[in-house]
């Protein structure tokens, strides 16, 4: 899940290129951030969101310039953090960011958590779960962590049967075919809803339903926020290891969960999103235990 402000949106490599000596993971510079002439730089994905204009005023507010850049793409954020380009990000799961580590040996810490989205299935020619026939065809995302989460939908759902050693990032190779209603295609995931024309139903991630004009009340099922298993799945804002102390940044974190930023969140969600408050260290232990499953 991720979002931000089109103003701000980043028009080329070189413009990241001239502020990376401002971005470094340095002590030094991290006590300098949120001037105006060095402002904390904060990577998402979807600029359009309601609550990054209300969360940049109350920032000011508070004497902390912010610069919000906005991403294309999920692959984007975590690298641009990496290499210094980015002083935070706030788009992704704790799965994808340990997805992430566990790839690149890199160790991105959650320091604040924000929401979970449900992760729904909709359809065009379907109006229930039961309706969808034998040997349909869904689409998924085909990145590595949603994908994973769309199965266990489907899953639950009893769409799909997962193989008993499928672990906690299965891939389509991990359904069992002759006990399984539907066969899955992944797609990229701003395609799902496009995909929704020609396949009987589409899993779609939470920042496509909105430009997609689609309902959240119109989903044919819906994982549980609430759940124990929905702990992977915390939308978190991610720092450097360095960094993850840093003032500013925690204030920042405050700040977002600020009445009028939720209650903008929430008019993105479409109302469903499940705030969350697990504490930093809370997060970082959920991360670990994820990232140990992974790596096994």
């Amino acid at each position: 899940m991720l979002n931000l402000r089109r103003r701000a949106a980043l028009g080329a490599s070189a413009a990241l290129a001239l502020t990376l000596a401002a971005c470094g993971g340095s002590d030094a510079d991290s006590a300098e951030k949120g001037t105006e002439d060095n402002p904390v730089r904060i990577g998402v994905v979807g600029a359009s969101d309601p609550q990054w204009p209300i969360f940049e005023d109350l920032a000011e507010e508070e004497g902390i310039a912010v610069e919000i850049v906005d991403f294309t793409e999920y692959t984007q954020p975590n690298p641009a953090l990496t290499d210094g380009d980015l002083d935070l990000n706030q788009f992704q799961h704790i799965l994808y960011l340990a997805q992430y580590n566990e790839a690149d040996g890199q160790d991105l810490t959650p320091i604040g958590a924000t929401a979970v989205y449900p992760l729904a299935l909709y359809s065009l020619k379907h109006d229930a779960v039961e309706d969808i026939p034998e040997g349909g065809e869904i689409a998924i995302p085909n990145d590595v962590t949603n994908q994973a989460r769309a199965l266990f939908v489907l899953e639950e759902a009893g769409l799909v049967t997962l193989a008993d050693d499928a672990g906690v990032v299965p891939d389509p190779t991990d359904v069992v075919a002759e006990e399984s209603k539907v066969t899955v295609t992944p797609v990229d995931a701003n395609q799902t809803v496009v995909s929704l024309d020609s396949v009987d139903a589409s899993i779609v991630n939470n920042d496509f339903i909105d430009d997609a004009g689609l309902n959240p009340e119109d989903a044919l099922f819906a994982d549980s926020a609430e759940s124990e298993g929905a702990r992977p799945y915390i939308n978190v804002w991610v720092s450097r290891a360095e960094d993850a102390d840093n003032e500013t940044y925690q204030q920042l974190v405050e700040i977002h969960k600020s009445p009028g930023v939720t209650e903008a969140l929430q008019e993105s969600a479409g109302g469903t999103a499940s705030l969350a408050d697990q504490s930093a260290e809370e997060l970082q232990e959920i991360l670990a235990e994820v990232q140990a499953s992974i790596a096994e």
